[in-house]
C-alpha cells in the first residue's frame, strides 16, 4: 500500500489554480514541484495534510511554510485552525504569493481558502464557496468542514471560545478521541474548566451548589443548554467538564461533591445521557437538579488586604 501511495504521488498531475491575486489553491504535487513554485512566485505555503512537505521544499530560503496536520475526515477539527491560517494567508498575500494545498486540493485546502474568502469579504459559506469554485471547479469540502464553515460565520469569522455551539463542537471532537484511546488527549485539556468552587477574586453571581453542604459546583456560564419544545430545558443541568469532576482518565463515572462526597450527577464521554425531556446529549456532564440548588448569593470571594 505504501509503495502504491508513493507511485500515486509521483504520477499525479500538477494541479494549481489562482483564486485571486497572490492566492493559489492546489494539490500536493504542485507544492512539491520547485519549478511550479518558481513559476507562480510562491513565497508562502499552507499545507493541510497528514504529512509535512519534503525537506527539499521546507529548506527553500525564499518560502515560508505552515503545516496543519489533518486527514480529510468530517470529524476532524479544521475550524480551530481557521484564525491562524487566515492570518498567515493575509500576511502572505501582502508580501508575495500564497499556495494553499492538501493532497488533491479539493476538500481540506479548499475549506481553508473558503474561510479566508469568507473572512475577507464577510460572506456566507455559499457565497464564498461559489467564488472559489468559479476559479477551481473541483473544490468540494466534506460535510463536516461545511458545518464548521457555517459556524465560523456564525461566530463572526473568528473563533469565540465562549460560543455555545463551538463548545459543543469541541466536546464532540474530544469525545471521538476518547472513544479511541479511553482517556482525554493532552491537546483537549483546555476543555476542562476552572473549578468555580475554589476561591476567586471575581466569582460569577449565579451558581449551582451542592444541596447537602452548599459547596459551589458550577457557574451559570458552565451550562451546556438544549431546547425542548422550543424552550431551554432545565430538567437536567448539563455542563462543561469542570476540574473537580476528574473526567480525563475514564470514559464515564458518577459525580460526587468534592466536599461532602454526596452523589450529585454523572458523566459519560461516549454514551452520553438522555434528558427526561427526551433529548439525547453526548458527551454529557450533568448535575441532577434534585441534588443541587441554584443561587445568586456568592460567598467564595477572595479577601484582599
Amino acid at each position: 500500500m505504501d509503495v502504491l501511495h508513493r507511485i500515486d504521488c509521483n504520477l499525479s498531475p500538477i494541479s494549481i489554480d489562482q483564486i485571486e491575486p497572490n492566492l493559489f489553491l492546489g494539490s500536493l504535487s504542485a507544492a512539491k514541484d520547485v519549478g511550479t513554485l518558481a513559476k507562480y512566485k510562491i513565497t508562502h505555503i499552507v499545507t493541510i495534510d497528514t504529512c509535512p512537505l519534503p525537506r527539499k521544499i521546507l529548506e527553500l530560503k525564499n518560502i515560508t511554510t505552515k503545516f496543519i496536520q489533518l486527514s480529510d475526515q468530517p470529524k476532524e477539527d479544521l475550524l480551530s485552525h481557521f484564525d491562524d491560517a487566515v492570518a498567515f494567508i493575509m500576511e502572505g498575500v501582502s508580501k508575495g504569493a500564497v499556495l494553499v494545498h492538501c493532497y488533491f486540493g479539493v476538500s481540506r485546502s479548499a475549506s481553508v481558502v473558503i474561510a479566508y474568502v469568507m473572512n475577507k469579504y464577510q460572506l456566507s459559506y455559499k457565497e464564498a464557496f461559489e467564488k472559489v469554485k468559479a476559479k477551481r471547479s473541483i473544490v468540494y469540502p466534506n460535510h463536516g468542514f461545511v458545518s464548521q464553515l457555517h459556524l465560523y460565520r456564525e461566530m463572526g469569522y473568528k473563533i469565540d471560545p465562549n460560543n455555545l455551539k463551538y463548545k459543543i463542537f469541541r466536546l464532540n471532537i474530544a469525545a471521538d478521541h476518547v472513544k479511541k484511546v479511553k482517556i482525554l488527549p493532552q491537546n483537549f485539556m483546555d476543555l476542562i474548566k476552572f473549578d468555580p468552587g475554589l476561591t476567586q477574586t471575581q466569582p460569577e453571581p449565579n451558581v449551582y451548589r451542592c444541596k447537602k453542604c452548599r459547596r459551589v459546583l458550577a457557574s451559570e456560564s458552565n451550562l451546556i443548554t438544549h431546547k425542548s419544545g422550543g424552550e431551554v430545558c432545565t430538567k437536567t443541568y448539563f455542563l462543561e467538564p469542570l476540574a473537580w469532576m476528574n473526567v480525563t482518565q475514564t470514559t464515564q463515572e458518577k459525580l460526587y461533591c468534592p466536599k461532602c462526597n454526596s452523589k450529585v450527577g454523572s458523566f459519560s464521554w461516549i454514551m452520553g445521557c438522555q434528558c427526561p425531556c427526551g433529548v439525547q446529549v453526548a458527551p454529557a456532564f450533568y448535575l441532577t437538579p434534585s441534588k443541587v440548588d441554584f443561587t445568586n448569593v456568592v460567598k467564595n470571594v477572595e479577601m484582599t488586604f
